[in-house]
C-alpha cells in the first residue's frame, strides 16, 4: 500500500507562462525522469512543429515556457512532451458512460508513467480548459469552457506510424474546438500514430465515439448513450482490436447494464470511482489499475474528479471557475494497493 498525490494546478495566463509554470511545478516530479527513460533522444522537430501550426500552434509557446521552465533545450523538451513519435504503449485500461446529460469515466494503468497533475488552464488566445496532464502537454481526458468533454482509450498498436499521441490530440482539441462535430474533424485531419477510441460529448447532447486508426477513423453515435472501453466496435475496425479483449468486452456489458437506469451523475460517479466496482481495478504492476475518475455534467458545468482510493472529491463549478473563482485544494490524496 502506498499514498498516491495528485497536484491541483490553476493558471490564468499566457501559453508561454502556462507551460513555464507547469515546468516549474513538475521539475521534481519522478515523471520527468520516467520520460527521459521511455521517449527517444530526439525527434523531428520540424515534422512535430508543422503537425502543431496546423491543429494548435499555442501548445508551440506553452511547448517553449516548459523548456525554459526546466532549463531544457527546445528540443529536449519536444522529445519530452509533445507526443509525437512516442514509444509504443502497452496495456492501459479506460472505461465510459457518455450520455446526453453527463460523461464519466476512469482511467486505469500504472503510476510510474502518471504525471499526477490536474490542471485548470486559462489561456489568453485558445480555449480554457480543465483535465489530468499526460506527458504534461497533453490530456488524458478534460472539459473546455464551450462544455466538450473528451477521454482517451488505447486500442492497440496495430498500423503503428510515426505521428501524433492521442493524449496530445485531445489537448489540441480541447483548446480549439467548441463541439462533437468540431472535434470529429480534427480526429479525421489528425496523424494517428496508433489505434485508440475517443469519447465525447458537447453541451448540445451530441455524443460520439471516434475509432481512430493510423489510416481510418470511424464514427459511433447514439442520441441517449454511449459506452466506451478498449476495443473497436464497428465491424470495419474489429481486425485492428488485440487478440484478447475479454476484460474490455465484460466491462462493456457492464456499461451497458446502466442504458435504462436513469442515474444521476453523482450516482454514476460513484459506480466508477468505488473501489468495489466492477470497473475499479488495482493490477498496478501490470499497467491497469484505476487511478483517476473523471465527469462532467453538461447541464451544472460541473466537474466530479476523484483519485485511487481518495477520500476527497474534488467537486467544481467549472463556471464560476471560468469567471475566476479559484479552487482552495492544491492536493488530491489517495492509496494504491
Amino acid at each position: 500500500m502506498s499514498n498516491f498525490k495528485v497536484q491541483v494546478l490553476q493558471i490564468r495566463d499566457s501559453s508561454y507562462n502556462i507551460g513555464f509554470k507547469t515546468g516549474k511545478a513538475i521539475q521534481s516530479k519522478p515523471i520527468i525522469k520516467a520520460l527521459e527513460m521511455i521517449t527517444k533522444p530526439e525527434i523531428d522537430y520540424e515534422n512535430m512543429k508543422s503537425i502543431y501550426i496546423s491543429f494548435a500552434p499555442n501548445l508551440l509557446d506553452e511547448m517553449q515556457g516548459l523548456s525554459d521552465g526546466l532549463g531544457i533545450s527546445l528540443n529536449k523538451a519536444a522529445a519530452l512532451f509533445s507526443g509525437y513519435d512516442v514509444p509504443k504503449t502497452e496495456a492501459m485500461g479506460c472505461s465510459a458512460v457518455i450520455t446526453k446529460d453527463y460523461y464519466v469515466r476512469n482511467y486505469d494503468f500504472g503510476p510510474a508513467l502518471y504525471d499526477g497533475c490536474f490542471s485548470l488552464v486559462q489561456p489568453n488566445q485558445v480555449f480554457s480548459s480543465a483535465g489530468y496532464n499526460l506527458q504534461a502537454i497533453g490530456r488524458h481526458d478534460g472539459v473546455n469552457e464551450k462544455g466538450l468533454v473528451i477521454g482517451l482509450h488505447f486500442v492497440s498498436n496495430q498500423d503503428y506510424s510515426v505521428g501524433l499521441s492521442a493524449w496530445t490530440s485531445i489537448r489540441m482539441i480541447l483548446d480549439t474546438c467548441a463541439t462533437t462535430d468540431d472535434a470529429i474533424q480534427m480526429l479525421k485531419e489528425i496523424p494517428h500514430s496508433a489505434c485508440y477510441n475517443f469519447s465525447m460529448a458537447d453541451r448540445n447532447g451530441d455524443i460520439a465515439v471516434v475509432e481512430a486508426t493510423p489510416s481510418k477513423v470511424v464514427i459511433r453515435r447514439d442520441p441517449e448513450l454511449l459506452t466506451c472501453v478498449n476495443h473497436f466496435q464497428e465491424q470495419d475496425l474489429k481486425q485492428q482490436n488485440r487478440t484478447v479483449i475479454d476484460n474490455s468486452l465484460k466491462r462493456n456489458n457492464f456499461l451497458q447494464s446502466f442504458r435504462d437506469s436513469k442515474l444521476t451523475q453523482c450516482e454514476m460517479f460513484n459506480n466508477f470511482a468505488n473501489s468495489e466496482s466492477p470497473l475499479f481495478f488495482t493490477n498496478y504492476d501490470d499497467l491497469f489499475g484505476t487511478l483517476h475518475t473523471f465527469s462532467y455534467s453538461f447541464k451544472d458545468e460541473r466537474i466530479l474528479t476523484s483519485i485511487a482510493r481518495s477520500e476527497q472529491i474534488l467537486d467544481i463549478n467549472f463556471l464560476e471557475w471560468l469567471k475566476g473563482k479559484n479552487l482552495k485544494p492544491s492536493i488530491l490524496s489517495g492509496i494504491i494497493k
